[in-house]
């Protein structure tokens, strides 16, 4: 009987997935709460044990050394305290072995009550020293029911909820779905431990690049920051901690088969990969990546940063509704504002140059009057020293006697460039008057028929390629 007694005990502790401690502790507990009302008063400390060997159960009582024992409940004699406690004197309290003779169905029907309280209380609080300790790491579950605001998972020994807040628009949820979940804290509720857990959450991608990506799990490759929009894209700026390792490579993989695994578990979400920089200027570069920055004014006091995109990839840089400069922003940690090259430049005054057609400038710093003539004479573009075209055109009686300036405008300023051109045809005439050795357009001193469309045909005289001679290109 008493081997069918602790045969029961390990099985139960077994199905509970709960040492077996903890489950003869729940039984011993209830044992006590079973006989306290029939055997020992209210506040009477009461211990009972059970024998792990052959399962045996005692109890164990508190009870006061008298001379005469009126309450053999509470109180023992001094010869039987002696058995006990040598040394004991009147007024002691020791602890007496006083196990009943029997129990009452009552008695039974309580202990039972007790031992699953007791066992459901240790699995709660197994539980969630459980997953106390995966805070902040990937736990897998398949989808319960999903509620109007809420999704609940079945993690196995426990149920994880998903709120709202922490769920991604662009993704889809339904029954029967297994997810791989970020855990965000670990509660306690009225019917156990409450987790959380998310789908949106920074850390979610964090941890997927250590399952995939072994440079970073064994820490030769470090991830610095991580800012993601969920389901839509992400930023990553990662940075080797030993010598000659690429940071971005590792975590692409070879054509991109780590990162596209990444991408998958994601739903499709982009993920941008930049190389880490204590310079900020160079981070800032990489992290508005794909679009090419011309340069990064730093402001050291307010941690704010200007960048200068070249025009044709100003919306690039921005990305869309602003997504490419906001996640750079939390990546970087600095303010950035963007601006063009012609916002930039515009805030330099600078000579306007009369001509038809301004030539095309490929560094953004380069001053239009700095431009060697010398070198433009092929091209219909031409470029007039400012000195030089003040001079004559003081000549000509166009301008008054104080200089004039005239500031650069912007392409829209169509009237202001017809009539530049028409000065500059005034100059042109006057030139060809006085002096023979003057600038000219490209079409004026062409050969007729130059650039006419028409090509010449070569004659084929060779012979072709592994003969003599020579043959045709490939």
């Amino acid at each position: 009987m008493k081997s069918d007694f602790m045969l029961a005990i390990t099985q139960l502790a077994a199905e509970k997935n709960l040492p077996k401690e903890v489950v003869l502790g729940a039984v011993e507990t209830a044992l006590v709460s079973a006989y306290r009302k029939t055997n020992f008063e209210q506040g009477q400390k009461v211990l009972a044990h059970i024998n792990p060997l052959n399962g045996s159960v005692s109890f164990e009582a508190e009870k006061e050394v008298v001379l005469e024992v009126s309450d053999v409940r509470v109180q023992v004699s001094l010869a039987e305290a002696k058995k006990i406690e040598p040394n004991a004197k009147i007024g002691d309290i020791v602890m007496v072995e006083s196990t009943p003779k029997n129990v009452g169905r009552i008695a039974a029907q309580t202990a039972k009550q007790v031992i699953l309280q007791r066992l459901h209380e240790a699995e709660n609080a197994a539980v969630q020293n459980e997953f106390a300790g995966k805070i902040g790491d990937i736990i897998s579950g398949v989808i319960q029911r999903v509620e109007q605001k809420q999704v609940i998972l079945d993690l196995g020994r426990a149920e994880a909820m998903m709120p709202a807040s922490e769920q991604v628009a662009s993704e889809r949820y339904r029954a029967g779905m297994r997810l791989r979940v970020f855990l965000l804290e670990v509660g306690k509720a009225m019917k156990g431990p409450q987790l959380v857990v998310s789908r949106s959450h920074p850390g979610l991608l964090k941890r997927l690049f250590e399952l995939e990506v072994p440079e970073v799990y064994n820490g030769t490759v470090e991830i610095r920051s991580v800012a993601r929009e969920a389901g839509s894209r992400s930023k990553v700026a990662v940075m080797a901690k030993q010598h000659g390792i690429d940071p971005v490579g590792c975590c692409v993989g070879l054509r991109g088969i780590r990162i596209q695994n990444i991408v998958n578990e994601l739903n499709g979400e982009k993920i941008d990969v930049v190389a880490y920089n204590s310079d900020p200027a160079a981070f800032i570069v990489a992290a508005l990546s794909p679009a090419q920055v011309v340069r990064v004014e730093l402001n050291h006091a307010v941690q704010a940063a200007i960048a200068v995109i070249p025009d044709k990839q100003l919306s690039l840089a921005i990305g869309k509704e602003g997504q490419n400069v906001r996640l750079a922003v939390r990546l970087t940690g600095w303010k950035i504002d963007i601006k063009s090259v012609t916002e930039a430049g515009a805030e330099t005054p600078k000579v306007i140059i009369l001509e038809k057609e301004l030539p095309s400038i490929t560094s953004p710093e380069e001053d239009l009057c700095a431009i060697n003539i010398d070198k433009l004479l092929p091209i219909t573009k031409s470029i007039i020293d400012e000195e030089a075209e003040i001079a004559e055109l003081r000549a000509l009686g166009l301008l008054g006697e104080e200089p004039v300036i005239l500031e650069e405008q912007e392409e829209e300023h169509d009237e202001e460039e017809e009539v530049s051109f028409e000065m500059f045809s005034e100059l042109e005439a006057f030139r060809a008057e006085n002096d023979a050795s003057v600038l000219r357009f490209a079409e004026d001193i062409m050969p007729t028929g130059y650039g006419s469309g028409k090509k010449k045909k070569k004659k084929s005289g060779g012979k072709r390629r592994g003969g003599e001679g020579y043959g045709d290109e490939y």
